[in-house]
């Protein structure tokens, strides 16, 4: 009976300072978790740069998740309409659900682009609240992760000063990197592209490149040949200098259009994981901007 009570004490500062879990909808928010969390946070990533975040399915193991979460990161917006809702729901965790302290997203701590003047379900899968796809402008995590630091001191008070110190020295270290990434990618300036989904809307805003056609027809519908053989006459009279797409995003529109056309197709990694070298956030914009680069005149 003595040894299982000296047991218990030893264990309970453990227990004080277990890990807070935290449950991200995409890999850009659980990066950003990490960066800001360090060892007091575990992190579960609900989805790959290889998957499309509109489409999801709540399988038992993401429900699983989502019941032990203490906090939960998602871009917001309507991105994880199709799944979050059910994911929540049948989760039954009262920490995590929306207006708790534990639901956090993302985009509500920016200006979102985009934002359609009517709502029609016949224009494809349209965001009513504006473009969702925040984290493609690195300005943008900045100004979540000043909030998500703020969240999980709130949520998890006990570590606030590591919470606050980590995120201090992120900060530092990604304004930096701003700075710099923005120095090169001067080149980028008025470039004309194509993109296959309204992915790099922020990301083309931000280096001051042009959208001159996008290969959906509708966000979310897969363009089909004539509509692509009206894009391709259409880039002779304004040409263009690539074809970007996700790496989630099936790679036929683009290599259809790249080859009848000649403009290259660049698979961006669109977040971290989308290719060897996005394997952090800052891989994600170093690996981003060296592709674009290349099709600068």
């Amino acid at each position: 009976m003595k040894r299982i009570l000296i047991a218990c004490l030893l264990w309970l500062p453990l227990a004080a300072h277990a890990a807070l879990n935290v449950f991200a909808c995409e890999p850009e928010w659980g990066a950003l978790a990490r960066e800001i969390g360090g060892s007091s946070v575990k992190v579960y990533t609900a989805t790959t740069a290889l998957q499309d975040p509109h489409r999801i399915e709540a399988r038992p193991s993401l429900i699983a998740q989502m019941r032990r979460a203490d906090l939960v990161v998602c871009s917001g917006a309507d991105l994880e309409v199709g799944w979050l809702p059910l994911l929540l729901r049948e989760a039954g965790n009262a920490r995590v659900q929306p207006g708790r302290p534990g639901y956090f997203e993302a985009t509500r701590f920016v200006t979102l682009l985009e934002k359609p003047a009517t709502l029609d379900r016949a224009q494809g899968d349209v965001h009513a609240a504006g473009n969702p796809h925040i984290h493609t402008d690195p300005r943008n995590i900045a100004r979540v992760g000043a909030a998500l630091a703020a969240r999980l001191a709130e949520v998890d008070p006990g570590s606030t000063a590591a919470y606050q110190a980590q995120w201090q020295a992120f900060s530092a270290r990604w304004n930096e990197a701003i700075a710099g990434w923005q120095t090169r990618a001067a080149p980028l300036k008025n470039l004309p592209v194509v993109v296959q989904h309204k992915s790099f809307s922020y990301l083309l805003a931000w280096l001051g490149m042009v959208e001159v056609a996008t290969l959906e027809p509708k966000p979310g519908v897969e363009p089909s040949v004539a509509h692509l053989g009206r894009i391709a006459a259409q880039l002779q009279a304004t040409p263009a200098r690539a074809v970007l797409r996700a790496a989630y995003h099936s790679p036929r529109p683009a290599d259809w259009l790249s080859q009848r056309s000649g403009i290259p197709a660049l698979a961006l990694p669109y977040t971290v994981g989308g290719n060897a070298r996005a394997g952090d956030l800052f891989g994600l914009f170093d690996d981003t901007l060296d592709q674009l680069l290349k099709a600068a005149p």
